[in-house]
């Protein structure tokens, strides 16, 4: 599950667009071959941010980025990242894709955890 929450066209579009940031930053920096699976995740949390000289609470929306490594699918670990690609990736979804304000990395091994978010 990619759109953890209410499912709507308007969250779907934010969700292609931070998705496709981030395949494209990966291919550029030459990681996307390298990783087993990369996808970005929309999460129902509204996150606080900044409008002018003012806090803003409303319309903005958090997504977690998940990279995995993996021979068989079963255990998986997440990709060791360049800080450089990251804060890139960061960066342009946060500047390119209306709503978002934050950009999180999720550092979570398989197991406990799943690769995707169910």
């Amino acid at each position: 599950m990619r759109v953890a929450g209410e499912v709507t066209a308007q969250r779907l579009e934010l969700l292609r667009a931070a998705d496709e940031i981030l395949l494209e930053e990966l291919t550029a920096a030459g990681w996307y071959r390298k990783v087993a699976q990369a996808f970005a995740v929309l999460v129902p949390v509204s996150s606080v941010g900044v409008m002018g000289d003012g806090r803003s609470f409303e319309g903005q929306h958090l997504i977690v980025l998940r990279l995995v490594e993996t021979t068989d699918f079963m255990t998986a670990d997440w990709v060791h990242l360049d800080y450089d690609v990251l804060a890139t990736i960061s960066n342009r979804i946060i500047n390119e894709v209306p709503g978002v304000n934050r950009v999180a990395y999720d550092i979570s091994s398989k197991p406990p955890a799943t690769i995707e978010w169910e």
